[in-house]
């Protein structure tokens, strides 16, 4: 017998669309909880900038390779267990970190904590895909989305206010014990899934569907593409919080915490530059967004502060739209197996986080910020070629079609 789908206006989706709008909330905010605090981490551990974003670069790259693993077995195992699973594994290696006598404690913790953290991810997207029923799943998807957006947002924010009042390791605790009674309400209110059978597992299956994918030239552009604007975007936040940390500035935590708030300009742009995408077209929309980002950075010089976040407001805005066509347009080029090309696009998405981000910190060291928009600069043009292929190759494709026509 088949299973009913969860519809709008039960029970069921009230609490389905709330535990996992709270899901992506819990995995971005612990995600992201170092990075209003690399000045900090830098200063008490004695260590570089680039070292201190190891505490954000192991977590993210970690989390990009772990995201394959977890999306190939939560048909064994079931998805519902597994995204439980790693949102207590995570609030609790959270809290351990906050104890951490040293720094290579905590970039141990920081790596496992990346391993853990992408059961959430990787399979939510799959999860209201199969439960919900088809004519909601557009409405849900982008709870989901806004609960990392916000969740990203505000446990930057929280830790600012909190290490500014305390300390980082209290800031980081009363996070940790926040997400780990949230990952209980999570547990208790989402739906079983009904509609995944469980399936054995099929490697060389799943390696040939990846394999496809790395070999379509367009898609390996979109994967790069993703390298390239998650990396740019993740040297600019990884070292602004040094900058304003600096004289003239001389910012505080909480005001440097309060910076991330610009995230609402992404998630507006997230919707609004996807809809003019469909008007038209994704290849000249994901262009403008591009030159959105570029022009951003380039404001960030600017000497005043004013400026400078008028530059890192446009640079978000320019970002989430990119993100959110490019990763649209991935769903597109990928005829089969959607999912495979989706981890895809996401592993490259984080690695870009982690490596980009941490390699941004030489720049700062010996440049200073000229120096890191300098490498943001450089890689978002080298993005605008990769989108200029992928249109190039678009057109000739659609000429030979209407030829064989």
């Amino acid at each position: 017998m088949l299973m009913a789908y969860i519809r709008r206006g039960s029970k069921e989706y009230t609490q389905a669309s709330l535990s996992l709008f709270l899901g992506g909330f819990v995995t971005f905010s612990i995600l992201y909880t170092t990075q209003p605090l690399l000045p900090v981490i830098a200063k008490e551990f004695n260590v570089s900038a680039p070292l201190a974003s190891l505490s954000l670069s192991l977590s993210t790259g970690l989390l990009a390779v772990s995201m394959l693993l977890a999306a190939a077995i939560s048909d064994s195992i079931g998805k519902k267990k597994i995204m439980v699973l790693s949102m207590f594994l995570t609030s609790f290696l959270a809290l351990l970190t906050a104890f951490s006598p040293s720094f290579i404690t905590l970039l141990v913790l920081r790596a496992l904590l990346g391993i853990f953290i992408a059961g959430v991810p990787s399979i939510a997207m799959a999860y209201i895909g199969e439960e919900f029923h088809p004519k909601g799943i557009g409405r849900i998807m982008g709870l989901y989305i806004s609960g990392t957006t916000i969740g990203g947002m505000a446990g930057r924010i929280f830790i600012g206010v909190l290490s500014d009042i305390f300390t980082w390791r209290i800031a980081v605790i009363a996070l940790a014990g926040l997400t780990l009674i949230i990952s209980m309400i999570f547990g208790m209110s989402l739906p079983k899934s009904r509609h995944a059978g469980k399936k054995t597992l099929e490697w060389s299956y799943i390696f040939n569907s990846y394999k496809t994918h790395l070999l379509n030239k367009r898609l390996l552009a979109l994967f790069f593409l993703a390298f390239l604007l998650m990396g740019s975007f993740v040297t600019l936040y990884n070292y602004i919080g040094f900058l304003f940390m600096e004289p003239p500035y001389e910012l505080s935590q909480t005001v440097v915490g309060f910076i991330f708030i610009v995230y609402i300009c992404g998630t507006y742009s997230s919707v609004y530059m996807g809809k003019k995408a469909d008007q038209y077209g994704y290849s000249f929309i994901l262009k403008l967004s591009i030159a959105i980002m570029l022009v951003g950075a380039i404001i960030t010089l600017l000497p005043s502060l004013i400026g400078k976040i008028l530059g890192i407001s446009i640079f978000t805005f320019g970002f989430f739209g990119s993100h959110s066509i490019a990763s649209s347009w991935v769903g597109e080029y990928a005829l089969q197996n959607k999912a495979q090309a989706s981890s895809l696009y996401l592993l490259f998405y984080y690695l870009g986080s982690s490596m980009v981000g941490s390699f941004g910190g030489y720049f700062w060291l010996h440049f200073h910020w000229i120096g890191v928009i300098a490498l943001i600069l450089f890689l978002l043009l080298i993005g605008c070629t990769l989108v200029l292929a992928v249109s190039k190759n678009q057109r000739r494709t659609s000429v030979f079609n209407n030829t064989s026509d």
